[in-house]
């Protein structure tokens, strides 16, 4: 059986190493998970993702010239490479509606600002005569 990229395998973890895990594929060849390549998330420790032993389903994503296959977990799972739905945007307001927005704004804040600094002058004794 040759080993082909695209296709999907089953294989058995045989070494974790800190930069990816070497798994036995069923032909006895050995190829490598890069870190990158074992979850969509990111992962600092392998060793919370694999254990030596695990049986787990890969796709070849690279064959080099010199023998080594490259291989990929998160690659190999279904829904990979599916976009979650878009969630819908708001209309996008021109420049002058955000504008007159604005303007309506601070002039609201203008307005309670005023009112609140007269009803503090207009308090008790504030007429001396």
């Amino acid at each position: 059986m040759s080993i082909e990229v695209g296709s999907k395998l089953q294989g058995k973890v045989t070494g974790i190493t800190n930069f990816g895990a070497f798994v036995e594929l069923p032909d006895g060849k050995t190829g490598l998970v890069h870190i990158s390549e074992v979850a969509d998330n990111y992962v600092k420790d392998i060793n919370e993702h694999l254990s030596q032993g695990d049986e787990v389903e890969v796709k070849v994503i690279n064959v080099g010239d010199d023998g080594k296959i490259g291989l990929s977990i998160k690659k190999a799972k279904e829904n990979y490479g599916r976009r979650a739905p878009k969630k819908p945007r708001k209309p996008v307001e021109s420049f002058e509606q955000k504008m007159s927005n604005f303007l309506k704004d601070s002039e609201d804040r203008l307005a309670s600002l005023k009112k609140q600094t007269e009803t503090k002058r207009g308090g008790r004794g504030a007429k001396r005569g």
